[in-house]
């Protein structure tokens, strides 16, 4: 479990248009990660 402060890990995936992404491209930027909760859990 990532906890406030931790790095995030390595982010690998294709874009909504087919462009692959990968997090640590962004390194030196700010960026602002958002994880959605499992579907059907509290939180």
């Amino acid at each position: 479990m990532l906890k406030e402060g931790d790095k995030a890990p390595e982010i690998k995936l294709q874009t909504d248009t087919g462009e692959p992404f990968q997090l640590s491209k962004l390194k030196g930027q700010k960026v602002v990660l958002y994880f959605y909760p499992r579907a059907d859990t509290p939180g």
